[in-house]
């Protein structure tokens, strides 16, 4: 193929000396650009015609049999092939076009900028300017709408100088598209002092703030600027209405959704598919999925998305049997079948850990050539990592050409979640290295492996990197940090992260009440339980089971169940399965088992293995051996892999003398194929982290340290439980045993070689045995030393010889 040149215009003088043509001659716009060449005028119009009517392949015939080609001719047909989204074809007439104008340039860096192909939008709008020609605003415009995301933020930046340096900043429509561009870069900042000097605004350029401060979890920023939208009398779109049901969902604010629920009737915005599905995310989102049902009924229209927001909707309130029924139901619809909601399904198979359904989805993605979308394929990878198969999802990562921040925050999420942690670290580092800039998402799983491994100094070098980033003022990074602290035992820590939030929602006091429950401050939950709701925040579901949690942990029995009862009547929450099973392990624990047996028989689920987990443990507490026996049956009938019943059981059985009953126990277990997990403690000191499994060789000075912390303990009134020692040995054989248990050697090792006078934080992977408990209490007195444990229950604080847990965990 000739490179394009297009024809020259005809002299003016020559065409006006013509008395003729000037008598009969009607000269307009389009006759103008095709050099007053009727032949080409006529073969422009015939080219536009069969491009608007989609056919793009004759109209190139055409375009190919035209004897003189002009650069309107050329503009048309390669904005054809970019609207068709055949890039490929658009720049290669694009490069075989000589005269190319303002337009020509500006339709190839829009065509790349509607295909998210930032870079090459980038490029060719250099190219542009370097070739000598001026940008106008659409060029602008269209280079601007390249920028979605974190990534493209100082290309952002570089374009706002332009728009200075060329004089459009009183131009609404470069305005308001710099201002979108800042917001979907989450440089909030900059496009809130833009927004601000703007010297016109209009509806644009509210609802551009309005979806930028929602998206980023600023909900309130939201919510003021669409009251002055309103007070301003704007109007208003359907991003307007987008925009405030996310701040309401954001909030967990029932009224005020229900109000913006009223204003789209008002406003006549129900039959906006775009605005009802908002509607739909809002109530799924507030745990209304009844509600949401009702609206969704009642649509005249219905897309892809709103039956992706209904299973949505569904997936997170585990009702298995409506999300087949709405999926099959979408199936018959005709939708295409890549756009089904894979990510949505894949995300409810890894939540129930239901490998075997999300391998049936995972062969409709391949069916449907969805495996090629990166949501999809991130949904796989994080699908199969929770479900355990790290094999499967390290294969579908490596096999992927886009390794994006989304697909490494996938797998080190994956190693995080299996407890994998130093393999979490590990990969964070070498996406690092690769020249990739970690989100919010992937912080929150790094520091979560930190919290794991108890790494307190990990965890706040990764504070410091989250602030250095600008991530710190988002809600979702403040949570992550708040989490990680009050799991490596800093409780005050969380609580100064929760006070100088900027911005709390639903989601800080979760993350606050989480931590509380995990550090077993039922009083403490209640009352901030309390709070929220004066300060108008209704709690959710997750709420609730936190202070539940709390609750069983500190012995408020009737409290907790108070909560329970009432929750559906004060917070409008219907309680789960999880309330449930937390009922059941607040009653258990205090050994009420009819009640136990009465709540079983009156919820709407048959018993799961949480809640035979639970009952086995609080039979444990309570050494009612015949309901072990019953919820061990029980767990054995569902194979169970989990050796926690198992090993429960055995040790009722040792701890009674029954060693062949234990021994039956023990030879199930093998026969199953279940495995005890070794357990193991470590400390961190100086930022180095040291681990130690029971009866490690330990070196001298530590082993010294023990044998002086044993005399002192002894004198200190204190007397081993040798029954902790759950083997068919000698009296003296389980004492020994008992000394060189996991967490005692850490503490031994960090007295030795920690700072003097610091607290002591210890953790351990399995749960600390009621002889430790004993002993770390009665060291604490000794050495006058604070010492924080965290085992797989829950943390313990020793000071002067009492434990913040009260005995009861």
């Amino acid at each position: 193929m000739r490179p394009f040149k297009p024809t020259a215009f005809p002299a003016i003088s020559s065409l006006t000396s013509n008395p003729t043509i000037k008598r009969s001659i009607h000269v307009d716009a389009q006759m103008i650009k095709t050099g007053f060449n009727p032949q080409t005028y006529d073969s422009n119009l015939q080219i536009s015609s069969l491009i608007n009517s989609g056919g793009i392949s004759k109209a190139r015939e055409l375009f190919d049999k035209m004897p003189h080609k002009n650069t309107f001719t050329c503009n048309r047909i390669i904005s054809g092939y970019a609207k068709s989204g055949d890039i490929e074809e658009a720049r290669l007439i694009f490069d075989r076009t000589f005269d190319r104008n303002e337009v020509t340039w500006t339709i190839m860096v829009g065509a790349y900028s509607q295909s998210n192909q930032t870079l090459e939008s980038f490029n060719l709008f250099n190219q542009m300017r370097r070739s000598g020609i001026m940008a106008d605003h659409v060029a602008i415009a269209a280079i601007l709408g390249s920028c979605q995301d974190f990534n493209a933020s100082n290309w952002v930046v570089q374009v706002h100088g332009q728009i200075v340096k060329f004089g459009f900043q009183s131009n609404l429509v470069v305005n308001n598209t710099l201002v979108d561009s800042y917001c979907k870069c989450k440089r909030l900042s900059s496009a809130q002092k833009h927004f601000d000097e703007m010297p016109e605004r209009d509806g644009v350029s509210y609802n551009a703030m309005v979806m930028g401060f929602s998206k980023e979890g600023f909900y309130q920023e939201s919510i003021d600027l669409f009251t002055e939208m309103r007070n301003l009398g704007l109007k208003l779109s359907q991003f307007t209405f987008s925009g405030i049901l996310t701040a309401a969902s954001g909030l967990g604010d029932l009224s005020l959704g229900r109000q913006v629920h009223s204003l789209v009737i008002r406003t006549n915005f129900l039959w906006n598919v775009f605005v009802t599905n908002s509607l739909l995310d809002f109530y799924s989102k507030c745990d209304l999925i009844n509600e949401a049902r009702t609206i969704f009924d009642r649509m005249e229209e219905r897309d892809n998305v709103s039956y992706n927001v209904m299973i949505s909707g569904y997936c997170w309130s585990e009702q298995r049997e409506e999300i087949v029924k709405l999926f099959k139901e979408m199936a018959m619809t005709g939708f295409e079948r890549k756009h089904f909601p894979f990510p949505s399904l894949l995300s409810f198979a890894a939540s129930v850990q239901d490998l075997e359904m999300g391998k049936q989805i995972h062969a409709q993605v391949i069916v449907t050539g969805a495996v090629l979308d990166e949501i999809v394929a991130n949904s796989l990878i994080d699908m199969y990592a929770k479900c355990g198969v790290m094999e499967k999802a390290e294969f579908i990562f490596a096999n992927r050409k886009d390794q994006s921040t989304i697909s490494w925050t996938a797998m080190i999420s994956g190693h995080t979640e299996n407890g994998q942690y130093e393999e979490a670290l590990g990969l964070f580092c070498k996406m690092r290295r690769v020249g990739l800039s970690p989100d919010r998402a992937t912080f929150a799983s790094v520091i979560k492996a930190s919290a794991g491994m108890g790494s307190l100094g990990l965890g706040q070098e990764l504070h410091s990197y989250v602030i250095k980033s600008g991530n710190m003022s988002s809600v979702f990074s403040g949570c992550t940090i708040l989490d990680m602290y009050a799991k490596c035992g800093c409780l005050n820590e969380s609580f100064k992260i929760f006070g100088e939030m900027p911005e709390r929602n639903i989601v800080s006091w979760n993350a606050v009440m989480a931590a509380l429950a995990h550090n077993g401050e039922g009083k403490k939950a209640v009352e901030m339980l309390d709070e929220m709701v004066k300060l108008g925040f209704m709690p959710d579901w997750v709420t609730i089971l936190s202070v539940m949690s709390a609750c069983s942990h500190s012995g408020l029995v009737d409290k907790g169940m108070k909560i329970f009862e009432s929750m559906g009547k004060l917070y409008m929450v219907n309680p789960r399965r999880v309330h449930y099973s937390c009922a059941i392990d607040l009653l258990g624990r205090v050994g009420r088992f009819n009640e136990v047996e009465d709540l079983i028989n009156r919820m709407p689920f048959e018993p799961d293995e949480i809640i035979w987990n639970s009952i086995i443990n609080s039979s444990r507490i309570h050494g009612n051996q015949k309901l072990a026996i019953l919820a061990s049956e029980r767990l054995f009938d569902m194979g169970l892999k989990e050796a926690t019943p198992y090993i429960i059981l055995s040790n009722m059985y040792s701890k009674a003398g029954k060693w062949d009953e234990a021994a039956k126990v023990k030879k199930l277990m093998r026969a199953r194929g279940v495995r005890k997990e070794p357990g193991y403690s470590w400390v961190e000191i100086k930022n180095q982290t040291y681990t130690f499994s029971s009866n490690d060789y330990i070196k001298d000075d530590t082993k010294d340290m023990l044998v002086k912390l044993r005399y002192k303990m002894e004198e200190a009134g204190y007397n081993r439980d040798t029954s902790c020692t759950l083997q068919n040995v000698d009296e003296g054989t389980k004492a020994e045993s008992l000394m060189h248990h996991s967490e005692r050697l850490a503490i031994a090792f960090a007295l030795v070689h920690g700072p003097p006078g610091a607290p002591i934080r210890v953790m351990k992977n399995l749960r600390a045995c009621a002889d430790c408990h004993e002993a770390i209490k009665v060291m604490s007195k000794v050495i006058e030393r604070e010492i924080t444990v965290r085992d797989s229950s829950r943390f313990h604080r020793f000071r002067d010889g009492v434990c913040s847990c009260g005995d009861y965990w």
